[in-house]
């Protein structure tokens, strides 16, 4: 997260929008996403809705789930997908 604050600016000047997707309920998230006023857009996925349209993993020792960052084009195309810290493209 330290980083995406760091290059959220790049990624305005990029003309890219940054989507945070975070495991927690709707009152836990919205409670921490405005104690660390986050400048983007953030999004509860408590039941990991969204987290298994892009195959993100769940792991019980994890105690949850793992890192990622999808990468889509303005077609609404996943271009790169980072998961568990792993950049694989992706192809059409």
């Amino acid at each position: 997260m330290e980083q995406l604050l760091q290059d959220y600016q790049k990624y305005m000047e990029s003309n890219a929008e940054v989507i945070v997707i975070g495991p927690e309920s709707p009152e836990e998230f919205a409670k921490w996403w405005h104690e660390h006023k986050m400048p983007f857009v953030g999004i509860p996925d408590p039941n990991h809705s969204i987290a298994k349209l892009y195959n993100q993993e769940i792991r019980a020792f994890y105690s949850g789930r793992l890192p990622a960052m999808v990468i889509i084009d303005k077609d609404f195309k996943i271009r790169v997908l980072y998961l568990s810290g792993s950049p694989r493209s992706v192809s059409e």
